[in-house]
């Protein structure tokens, strides 16, 4: 069961049952909250998740865009800033505890931009586990956010990340600098390559789509959430 809500502040898809145990936030890709991302979220619920995938498009209307469309989703993508992300997840965490639920029990889950910003947020400790897929940004920031390997130290809760070797924005000397960087650290962390995935394994609508490595991630994650996420 999916609607539509919205919190105080701005609108979130929301899917699941208030009910449930453990709450996940779904960060979008760059290409908005559109129909894949609507499934991620959906796929959530379905194994026993109160989910919510924020709007962080809502101050340029919440478009969604078309896998081709590139121009726009970058003019678009590049209005977002440090504040206004942090705002928006503050807003989101806000509108869970007010559902009852803690930063124990709520994970974080995000694709492509969508994954850098789940590990600032788990760079902030609003949530309790964090799993980020083919997130940039690694050595040079985004959206006026440090660079995760600068956020790195202040990671807070356990992190895993997955990434595509074959991704031509991310290369893998990056992703091994952030591998270190985050071993050394008091909370679990893992990174996951996959030799023969680019970027957007896991979106099954684009050409990208690696069905072995998307099934091996979703397994991984929802393993990090039973874990490591405590019970409402």
């Amino acid at each position: 069961m999916s609607s539509q809500a919205a919190t105080p502040r701005f609108p979130i898809y929301v899917t699941g049952n208030t009910d449930a145990k453990r709450a996940l936030i779904v960060v979008q890709e760059a290409f908005g909250v559109n129909d894949h991302i609507r499934d991620v979220a959906d796929r959530f619920s379905d194994e026993g998740y109160f989910v919510v995938a924020p709007q962080f498009y809502h101050r340029e209307g919440s478009p969604e865009y078309g896998y081709d469309d590139f121009g726009p989703v970058m003019q678009t993508m590049m209005t977002l800033t440090k504040e206004g992300i942090t705002n928006d997840l503050t807003a989101t965490i806000d509108f869970l505890n007010s559902l009852g639920y803690t930063t124990p029990n709520i994970g974080i889950v995000g694709y492509c931009m969508g994954g850098i910003v789940t590990f600032y947020a788990a760079s902030l400790g609003l949530v309790g586990a964090a799993a980020s897929y083919y997130g940039s940004g690694i050595a040079n920031g985004r959206f006026g956010l440090d660079p995760l390997l600068e956020l790195a130290p202040q990671l807070k809760c356990p992190w895993i990340g997955f990434f595509g070797d074959l991704d031509k924005g991310i290369p893998v000397e990056e992703v091994e600098q952030l591998r270190e960087a985050t071993s050394k650290l008091s909370v679990s962390t893992e990174i996951t390559r996959y030799a023969d995935a680019g970027h957007g394994f896991n979106s099954d609508p684009r050409a990208d789509y690696n069905p072995e490595a998307a099934k091996d991630a979703y397994a991984k994650t929802l393993k990090l959430f039973a874990e490591k996420l405590t019970d409402k």
